[in-house]
């Protein structure tokens, strides 16, 4: 379950506890929903204590320095055309 799924948990928790007048042999209406905003709270807790430990922390880019290169070519010892150097 997302952490969307958690905020509709909540929510419906709340709906049920608060903006209800239902009244169902059997079943407390109220309790059920603190019993699903419990839940829900808990899995947001899960969620981002998750999230916090899944966090990538990328390293800074290390900038490419090309070097120049320097070619002899006042020898010819079968290197000098850039091969071998």
């Amino acid at each position: 379950m997302g952490l969307g799924g958690c905020i509709l948990l909540i929510a419906v928790g709340a709906i049920l506890a608060f903006a209800t007048d239902w009244h169902m042999e059997g079943v407390n209406v109220t309790l059920v929903g603190v019993i699903l905003m419990a839940v829900g709270l808990i899995g947001v807790a899960t969620f981002s204590g998750i999230a916090r430990r899944r966090r990538v922390v990328v390293p800074p880019a290390t900038p490419v320095i090309e070097e120049e290169r320097t070619h002899h070519h006042h020898t010819r010892d079968g290197y000098s055309d850039g091969y071998g150097v």
